[in-house]
Order: structure tokens, then C-alpha cells, then sequence
């Protein structure tokens, strides 16, 4: 074998490695933060996409721009409330129906709140986010297609978002750092557990980008940073804000056979944010 010849075979060996050829993915909260071109470039090796969250017009805005950004075969979009049970399960059927099997869930449901005070704190947006974040935005669905998986004796990998705040609490934040640690914690949980059926359990932990729910946070409007966002920056060695392709080579190892040994780890995508120290 020449030298052209092995790099040849070591190109396409690896290119199957991080293949997503024929898998279908479902991407929850695919609306919202999941649809920007971000997280949607990432689903651009995945052939077909079911894509869910709770309103009909943004999952369908969602499925056309994850196909013009993306390239995906087909984009199909099923409405569900993740906290309600009943109709997680039936959005799971719906989406075996349309695309014949579930290969991949990125649990992509999460929200903010507003940051205030701890003797400030109001416990229904508390106990609202944790729902929304933790059980809508991991467990639940994870309960589901692991069930699916497991009845139908074929492996799967799920990708959870978790956070700078899964680390370090985000002054303010109270019921979005809770729920984040605690999404990093059932990771490490549901991967121990879902090993011997041949799921993977991991997680994205994002650092700042600039998107829809923390926009007005980060920049002002005439497009310069506000000053928690030179904090951010003063905070991160790389200088900058995230950009979307950042997130793409950690989804796409996470979702592949490159990480078929890799189960119960976070990844942060952060640019240093959490190497900071004095």
C-alpha cells in the first residue's frame, strides 16, 4: 500500500467514524435556541430530523431553516408539552411513524429566568424553570427513548445541554444553575445505568454565545458589549463570544461511532471560561 493509498484508507475510515448516515435524530426544543443556525448546523450529517417543542409555526420556521442551513434529508416536526408524559409518548410514536426509528436524542429544551436576588427568588418561576430545564429538558425524554431503545434492542446516544451554571451557579440565575447542575449529575446517572443496553448518556456545556434568550444581556443595542459581557470576555481566554460552528464537532463526536466508548462526560465549549482562576 503506498503512501497516497493509507492516507486515502485513514481519510474514509475516519470519515465513517463520524458519520451520521442513516441515523435519525430527535432534537427537543427545536422551536427555540435549537433551530438557530448554531445548534442546526450541527444536524447537517443527520439525513432526516424530527424536530419537537410545544408551537406549531416555530417548529415549522425550525424545519425549514434546519434544511436550507443544514441539508438534512427531511425535517418533520411534532408538537408536544414535554412536561406532560402522555404526550411525550405520543410524540415519540409520531416520530417513528414519520421517519421509521429514533437514533439520536439532543435534548434541547431549556430557558432562563430572571436573574434577581436570592430574598427576592419567587418559588412558581423557580419550581416553573427546574420543570422546564430538568424534566422537560432531560429526564423525561430520556425516559422515554431509553424505553424505546431498550424495547427494540438497538443502541442509541442521547446529548443533553448543560451549562457554564452547571459548574459555577450564574449570579441571579438560582432555578436555571440548579437545574443545569443537576442535568450534568443525571447524565453521569442515566449513562451508569443505560450502559449495558448500548446507550450513551453526554452533554454540551455551552459557554456564552450570543442567541435569542441572552441577547440584551450580553450586547447593547448598538451592538457593543454590555458590561457583563466584558466580564464574560475579561473571564474567557480566548477572548470572544461562542460562535454557532463551535458547536458543531462536539455534537457530531457525541452523536457518532468516533465516541462509541464515551458515555457520562460533559464537554464544555466554553474558550477557556472555565479555566479562569487568580
Amino acid at each position: 500500500m503506498t503512501m497516497e493509498e493509507a492516507g486515502g484508507f485513514a481519510t474514509r475510515a475516519l470519515a465513517q467514524r463520524f458519520s451520521l448516515a442513516g441515523k435519525v435524530a430527535v432534537v427537543t426544543g427545536g422551536g427555540g435556541r435549537c433551530a438557530e443556525p448554531a445548534p442546526a448546523a450541527s444536524y447537517r450529517r443527520v439525513p432526516e430530523c424530527c424536530s419537537g417543542g410545544r408551537g406549531r409555526p416555530a417548529l415549522d420556521d425550525a424545519a425549514r431553516m434546519i434544511e436550507a442551513t443544514a441539508g438534512a434529508g427531511r425535517v418533520a416536526s411534532v408538537v408536544a408539552d414535554l412536561t406532560d408524559e402522555g404526550q411525550i409518548a405520543a410524540a415519540l410514536q409520531e416520530s417513528v411513524t414519520l421517519c421509521d426509528r429514533v437514533d439520536i436524542l439532543l435534548n434541547g429544551v431549556g430557558s432562563s429566568s430572571a436573574r434577581r436576588p436570592l430574598i427576592e427568588l419567587d418559588r412558581e418561576d423557580f419550581e416553573a424553570v427546574v420543570r422546564l430545564n430538568l424534566v422537560a429538558g432531560c429526564i423525561l425524554p430520556t425516559k422515554h427513548l431509553a424505553a424505546y431503545w431498550i424495547a427494540q434492542q438497538m443502541p442509541g446516544a442521547v446529548i443533553n445541554i448543560a451549562s457554564m451554571g452547571s459548574y459555577i451557579p450564574l449570579s441571579g440565575g438560582w432555578a436555571y444553575s440548579a437545574a443545569k447542575a443537576a442535568v450534568m449529575n443525571q447524565t453521569v446517572a442515566h449513562a451508569r445505568e443505560l450502559a449495558p443496553y448500548g446507550i450513551r448518556v453526554n452533554a454540551i456545556a455551552p459557554g456564552f454565545f450570543l442567541g435569542k434568550q441572552n441577547r440584551r444581556l450580553l450586547m447593547n443595542e448598538d451592538g457593543t458589549p454590555t458590561p457583563r459581557s466584558h466580564s464574560v470576555l475579561a473571564h474567557t481566554p480566548m477572548g470572544r463570544l461562542g460562535e454557532p460552528s463551535d458547536l458543531i464537532g462536539a455534537a457530531v463526536f457525541l452523536a457518532s461511532e468516533a465516541s462509541a466508548f464515551v458515555t457520562g462526560v460533559t464537554v464544555p465549549v466554553d474558550g477557556g471560561f472555565l479555566t479562569h482562576g487568580i
